[in-house]
């Protein structure tokens, strides 16, 4: 009778990690989904859409011209996104701002990447604050 719990239990456990995907790493469903429209934005080549929709921090670093020049390069020396890993995500709190940072190993058409997504949450939307792609292919 212990042997077929113990089967029964190691068998849910079994299932359950076959079931989990890279949105249920612990990443709360509104980073998720900035960050998915994020990434359909950059390959549909809406950048102006992204500098509008992104937090203070991304307009105080960057114009509307140097974010369509970031991202223009990007889909010219990279290609599109072909498929990508969770890596980590972590959520901070600091001076009364919740952030939070999500890495993906990513796979783009002509090299790979480590992706890096900094969001912030502001009157309950998480918004863009950074996006880095660390690549060979870049230097």
């Amino acid at each position: 009778m212990r042997e077929t719990f113990l089967f029964f239990i190691l068998s849910l456990l079994f299932l359950s990690a076959c079931h989990r995907t890279e949105k249920q790493v612990g990443i709360p469903p509104g980073v998720q989904a900035t960050i998915d429209a994020v990434t359909a934005d950059i390959a549909a080549g809406e950048d102006e859409k992204i500098y509008r929709e992104a937090a203070e921090e991304w307009r105080q670093d960057s114009t509307l011209d140097a974010t369509r020049e970031f991202f223009k390069s990007l889909r010219t020396r990279l290609g599109q996104i072909k498929g990508r890993a969770f890596h980590m995500a972590r959520g901070e709190q600091k001076n009364g701002v919740q952030s939070y940072i999500v890495q993906y190993q990513t796979t783009f058409e002509r090299a790979e990447g480590m992706e890096t997504f900094t969001l912030v949450e502001r009157d309950g939307r998480w918004l863009l604050a950074r996006y880095f792609v660390n690549s060979n292919a870049l230097k």
